[in-house]
């Protein structure tokens, strides 16, 4: 029995390791590299608390060095991916039952554990496996998914907490009820923080959930899963189903039961979602609620008044952190003619120091692109500005898959706003730059708005403050997250909820309240304490009769 209204720790977030040489973290995590490098680890799919093995067999290989294999992975079929939906219909009941303060601390524990004894081991895996460099792998696995898991169970209570006024004799309630069926989570390769948010935000929820991690992620995958498990989460709530896009996800949407779809990807694929759900919707028992964060055509804006050390680092940190790999990464500038000769300079010098190599270098700036087909879309991409007659190749260019998937940090100039690359999403480390008129500031703001299908992030430079309100206006939906004077990239949960619009998803503000309400269905329910014992209103009398006649007697309601 709990007679008491409980309250969730207030959270707080994860502080920043810096690795710096002879540091306790920097020993921790180079003893941890190793020992993953040094064995070559099984995958099972994960479905109800069965590990299942058998059928295909997929490779987790090291982006930097794709010979060493880090593990191999069973891949689901679509007969797999069926018992994966079976499994978490089990699951639903009992964990929808489940106190929310009983849920909230499974997730409370894997943050403290991952914050803790298990931070060197999701850097490490993140480091490997999708080719961060330790400080990228700490922001994310070690800092973002951490504060994800904190501050959902704060959002989880602010959801609860709301309630409708009541008056007289009527008591009003509102309950939050987990979705009536399965979500069904798809996560990128980019972010492990993502690889636990996805399926984390909606099972906190208390809903089920059917998984399946990039192809090119699951060794981190596999390590997210393990520490859910090993703080409390219960058989079947979240069961994880790599493999094949197409044939998984064509077996989880055929249920009748879908209830939502929690993806991170291309826009491309998200778009495949909705024609697909939208073409099975008589088969659902409700309507899929569709949450999705997609691509982006980052942009960095700068006025004449912007200072050129800021907006240099930011250009360069934004573009190239991560190989580009990032949602958020900036991908095209607009820079005043006027400053353009002396950025041009600071920026060539500040990409001629980067050092790019493999993570387990620690002085290593940029890693190599996550596989095979990233290398081969981004050299084409560098291959045709380096040919075409509108622009050139003010730095980089250079693409080398000897060993691992590695491409130089490149900034393309071009004389044309609507060149290709200053259009499509590349997601690498390629920044294509246009230069314009000083006079053409408002101009230029239109073209920037115009120019891409995207809408989810971008920055303004500028000490001007006429300049900065002006952009602002300007670029409203060109960016769901929008920054002024700092790099387009590194949103923090808590602080910057992350999403966009347009063709970059539906905005629903990951690590923030607006997400989780997606995966929850709201209750009203109304309690009278004294209802009406007459069904007749006073106007229905006239004033001849009784001041108080019987069919009166009671309340009305």
């Amino acid at each position: 029995m709990r007679n008491a209204l409980w309250q969730a720790p207030r959270p707080r977030n994860e502080p920043t390791l810096d690795y710096s040489p002879g540091s306790p973290e920097r020993r921790e995590i180079e003893g941890r590299l190793n020992q993953m490098l040094a064995q070559e680890i099984e995958i099972p799919i994960f479905i109800g608390g069965e590990e299942i093995r058998g059928g295909e067999l997929g490779d987790c290989r090291c982006p930097h060095d794709h010979a060493h294999r880090l593990g191999r992975y069973f891949r689901a079929d679509a007969e797999v991916a069926g018992a994966a939906v079976e499994a978490a219909l089990a699951a639903r009941q009992s964990w929808a039952a489940m106190p929310w303060e009983e849920r909230a601390a499974i997730f409370h524990r894997a943050a403290d554990r991952l914050g803790g004894p298990w931070r060197a081991t999701m850097n490490a895996a993140t480091m490997l496996d999708l080719g961060k460099s330790v400080h990228q792998a700490e922001i994310d696995a070690g800092c973002e998914l951490t504060d994800f898991l904190r501050f959902g169970v704060a959002h989880m209570t602010e959801i609860y907490r709301q309630q409708p006024e009541s008056t007289g004799a009527v008591w009003n309630r509102l309950e939050q009820r987990p979705l009536e069926g399965f979500v069904y989570a798809v996560s990128p390769f980019n972010f492990a923080a993502l690889a636990g948010n996805l399926p984390a935000g909606p099972a906190l929820m208390g809903n089920v959930v059917v998984w399946k991690p990039a192809s090119s992620a699951v060794f981190v995958a596999h390590h997210v899963l393990r520490l859910l498990r090993e703080a409390g989460l219960p058989d079947g709530v979240i069961n994880m189903v790599p493999g094949s896009g197409s044939t998984v996800s064509d077996a989880v949407l055929s249920s009748p039961h879908l209830a939502g779809i929690h993806f991170t990807g291309s826009t491309g694929v998200f778009r495949w979602f909705w024609k697909s759900v939208g073409d099975r919707i008589d088969s659902y028992r409700t309507y899929p609620r569709l949450v999705g964060e997609t691509g982006g055509k980052n942009f960095v804006f700068a006025h004449v008044s912007a200072d050129l050390e800021e907006l240099a680092t930011a250009i360069v940190r934004g573009a190239f952190e991560f190989q580009g790999q990032k949602c958020s990464a900036a991908s095209r500038a607009y820079i005043p003619a006027s400053l353009w000769g002396q950025l041009r300079e600071m920026l060539v010098g500040a990409v001629g120091r980067i050092r790019v190599g493999p993570p387990t270098d620690f002085s290593s700036f940029m890693g190599a692109v996550i596989d095979r087909a990233a290398f081969d879309s981004i050299s084409q991409y560098i291959e045709y500005a380096r040919n075409a007659p509108d622009a050139e190749l003010v730095t980089g260019g250079g693409c080398d898959d000897s060993i691992g998937y590695f491409i130089e940090p490149t900034i393309i100039l071009t004389t044309n706003p609507k060149f290709k690359t200053m259009q499509e999403e590349i997601f690498g480390p390629v920044m294509t730059i246009f230069v314009y008129s000083d006079d053409h500031f408002s101009e230029t703001l239109r073209l920037c708005d115009e120019t891409s299908p995207y809408g989810l992030t971008g920055t303004i430079f500028a000490r001007d403050r006429r300049a900065i309100a002006e952009a602002t206006e300007a670029l409203v939906h060109a960016a769901g997250n929008f920054y002024i004077n700092d790099k387009p990239t590194g949103a923090v949960v808590g602080q910057q909820p992350f999403g966009g619009s347009r063709a970059s998803g539906t905005n629903d503000k990951a690590g923030s309240v607006l997400n989780l309400l997606n995966w929850v269905t709201p209750r009203t329910i109304k309690e009278n304490f004294l209802a009406p014992r007459a069904f007749a209103y006073p106007h229905m009398f006239s004033e001849t009769e009784e001041e108080n006649p019987p069919a009166m007697r009671g309340r009305p309601s």
